[in-house]
């Protein structure tokens, strides 16, 4: 019986993983090209939960009844929104303080975390919020007495969530847009001397991570049904958790981090305590910051002189 416990805990955590390591793409895509802790980012996340729900009721409204399209109406109109939320986010607080020193653009951060947290609150009410199962079912592997169950949304956030991870690594290394990125990231100075406009690069990864949190945000609403305007907070630290333990500004480190860290707390909760599983994510981040900084795939920066 035992495995087969362990077998739905990892596919619980593979779950969760994957959620983790979307969100923790934006606060690594950020990092990676001015340096800097996006602490917003799971509150972009969690306007994205509340776009999504607003979308989906939009699309029954007018008479989207067909369960695939009402889906990707709501994936679209979610992306597109929450994106634009992270370019004005850049535009408004973070470009102005690009020059100054980097507790500044922090203190922002904190800001305008508290900023959307507030104004969903105000908006849209202080209870929790929900929509219906739209996508119920599940497979069942094993006996008839014991056996590990997938369900149907699960195989679905773990498939959107490789395809946007593939869609992303493809614009990275495989498109001119993709270059402008790594130039930037890398020496921003020479970059612009080289013709590129890193400002438009730079409000790009803000919109980029955004539409990464909001495909999370999506899967998220539609897999748990309920969400409020404090979801963000505790989500967003798991998932800067994964960036830190995939190794803060590694793509493919987020990803990483983010399943590992998915599946050491759906193991924990499994077998040790689910009442603790905040404290063991918070546990993990701080030992990664004692005994390996840069994560497991990133890089220690090197100081020239």
């Amino acid at each position: 019986m035992d495995i087969y416990i362990l077998g739905q805990q990892l596919v619980n955590g593979l779950t969760l993983g994957a959620i983790y390591g979307l969100i923790a793409i934006g606060y690594t895509m950020v990092y990676g090209i001015i340096g800097m802790i996006n602490f917003a980012h799971g509150d972009v996340y969690m306007v994205s939960a509340y776009i999504s729900a607003i979308a989906l009721a939009v699309a029954t409204y007018f008479g989207i009844h067909s369960i695939p399209f009402a889906l990707l109406f709501t994936l679209i109109i979610t992306m597109i929104i929450t994106g634009m939320y992270g370019w004005t986010i850049e535009r408004s607080v973070y470009r102005p303080l690009r020059r100054t020193n980097r507790l500044a653009p922090l203190i922002s951060a904190i800001g305008v975390s508290l900023v959307l947290q507030n104004y969903v609150q105000i908006s849209q009410g202080p209870n929790v919020q929900g929509v219906p199962t739209l996508i119920p079912g599940s497979l069942r592997l094993g006996t008839m007495e014991h056996f590990v169950q997938v369900r149907h949304m699960s195989l679905i956030i773990i498939l959107v969530s490789v395809i946007a991870m593939a869609a992303l690594t493809w614009l990275i290394h495989g498109t001119s847009l993709g270059r402008q990125f790594r130039a930037t990231q890398q020496d921003r100075r020479m970059a612009t001397i080289l013709g590129i406009n890193t400002s438009r690069i730079i409000s790009l990864v803000f919109v980029i991570g955004s539409v990464m949190a909001a495909i999370a945000g999506v899967l998220v609403t539609l897999n748990y049904g309920s969400f409020d305007f404090f979801v963000g907070f505790i989500v967003g630290i798991k998932a800067f958790s994964a960036a830190v333990l995939g190794g803060i500004g590694s793509l493919p480190g987020a990803m990483l981090g983010g399943l590992l860290l998915g599946v050491l707390e759906s193991l924990f909760s499994g077998f040790v305590s689910s009442d603790y599983k905040d404290v063991f994510s918070f546990s993990v981040l701080v030992l990664v910051l004692i005994f390996r900084p840069s994560g497991l795939l990133g890089r220690p920066a090197v100081e020239k002189v």
